[in-house]
């Protein structure tokens, strides 16, 4: 029973978590407005700034907070965290390469690295596979922004969002009871009666995840390589019909060597995407039946089982697996400014 006159305690706990809130909010204003007037100082130096130092110290205010974000980031994140994946799992022993052999000798991890070189193959091909032939067939379609927003628009879900979407496509249940999920409905409509527990179906699951992967990328890639299609010179495509090629010689002789340059950006760009892939395994499966990838494993290893020197050595792993791609994405960029 409170006492007249004070609140009670329901009253106090929201009145504590407003004033937790408004300290927060506080703080948060202050630390930005902390920041900008820093900055306004900075910038208004640089302008006051004349003769020998207006050239250094104007490089200096441009890309100094640039650099150090970078540092803090980036590279400060990347040399920790190699020094940990040279360490056991408490940090404590320096081990050298001793997690970097377990990652490639045992027979879980090994699993989780197959998994890993199938999405990185298997999706990627299929979605800018996909892409080429959506590209082709909406730029014949009269209302083609219309189509090409559907088809785009799994881009503005998040990959989290997407998992949950096809969770519910793939939702199974047991015998005698009806089907809710997409997949089901279909399989029974096919006349079986008693489909599976899709995510449970080993390798199976690992392809429907990929699928999500796939339902997401296509719509990127179909707008990159329709604007590349897009931007074939006409007198290309009229001289190549009037030699007699059409159809699918057009396409495989004409088109796609026009849009070589596009296609491989586009390629190593969603092999990227794939390769870091963590919230769809993480959403749908959390790695289990088979499922499992690098990324996830790496997040498996480091928060799930505290595992400090085995997670950082996955992340270097995964970090350079995605460097080639990344490096080579680069030069591909510059050959196609090169030749505009």
């Amino acid at each position: 029973m409170s006492v007249p006159g004070t609140p009670s305690p329901a009253a106090a706990l929201a009145g504590g978590a407003w004033g937790d809130a408004a300290i927060k909010f506080g703080n948060s204003f202050g630390a930005i407005a902390g920041f900008l007037g820093i900055l306004l100082l900075v910038f208004f130096a640089a302008g006051r700034a004349r003769g020998r130092l207006a050239r250094p110290l104007a490089v200096a205010v441009f890309l100094g907070p640039a650099v150090l974000l970078l540092l803090v980031g980036l590279v400060v994140p990347l040399l920790r965290t190699g020094y940990l994946s040279l360490l056991n799992d408490d940090g404590t022993r320096f081990v050298g390469g001793e997690n970097y052999g377990w990652a490639f000798t045992t027979e879980s991890v090994q699993e989780v690295l197959v998994n890993t070189l199938l999405w990185l193959v298997i999706a990627p091909l299929v979605a800018t596979g996909l892409g080429l032939v959506l590209a082709l067939l909406v730029d014949r379609m009269r209302g083609q922004g219309v189509y090409k927003s559907l088809i785009f628009m799994p881009m503005a879900i998040s990959l989290v969002g997407a998992s949950i979407i096809f969770k519910f496509v793939y939702e199974s249940r047991g015998p005698g009871q009806s089907q809710i999920g997409l997949l089901s409905q279909l399989a029974v409509a096919l006349g079986w009666n008693d489909p599976p527990n899709w995510m449970l179906s080993q390798p199976l699951n690992t392809f429907l995840l990929m699928a999500v992967m796939v339902w997401v990328q296509t719509g990127f890639a179909m707008v990159v390589l329709s604007a590349a299609i897009k931007a074939i010179p006409d007198e290309i495509t009229e001289a190549a019909r009037l030699d007699g090629a059409g159809g699918v010689r057009l396409f495989w002789y004409v088109t796609v060597p026009m849009i070589r340059t596009t296609v491989v950006v586009v390629l190593t760009t969603v092999m990227i995407t794939t390769l870091k892939a963590f919230d769809i395994v993480r959403t749908m499966t959390g790695g289990n039946f088979g499922t499992q990838v690098l990324a996830n494993e790496m997040y498996s290893q480091s928060f799930v089982q505290f595992n400090t020197g085995r997670g950082s050595a996955l992340a270097v792993i995964l970090f350079l697996a995605v460097l080639p791609l990344v490096a080579y994405n680069i030069v591909q960029l510059r050959k196609e400014r090169g030749v505009r």
